[in-house]
């Protein structure tokens, strides 16, 4: 199956939904106009609740990579590498956060990796 949820983590079942989705777009299991299970098909086959699934979906949506279109289902929108980059960039915040980086401090760090300077105070260090 396309999607895989971990009822055991603590990350929230739409973002999990969510995360399968972008990752089989960046390993190219997913192409652009590609059809996502409905989310009634996919909320019995997880055995969640449909409107978890459209949680998911509608994240997506918000992220730009897929177009939910009324009575005919989610298809792929964005080209897959855009969601691998995603996903980098998520997990990059994560780790940021771990390591005690403020907001501020991880787009400083982006913004200086971007202008291809070497970046000043507690995010250089």
């Amino acid at each position: 199956m396309l999607i895989r949820i971990d009822a055991s983590s603590s990350q929230p079942l739409a973002e999990q939904i969510a995360a399968s989705v972008r990752r089989a777009l960046s390993e190219g299991t997913l192409r652009i106009g590609d059809k996502l299970p409905s989310a009634r098909e996919s909320a019995r086959l997880l055995r969640v609740n449909m409107h978890t699934v459209l949680r998911g979906y509608q994240t997506l949506k918000a992220e730009g990579l897929i177009d939910l279109r009324a009575g005919r289902g989610a298809f792929v929108v964005a080209a897959p590498r855009r969601a691998g980059l995603r996903e980098m960039a998520r997990q990059l915040v994560t780790e940021a956060r771990r390591a005690g980086l403020s907001d501020e401090e991880v787009a400083e760090l982006v913004g200086s990796v971007l202008s291809g300077s070497p970046g000043s105070g507690p995010v250089g260090a």
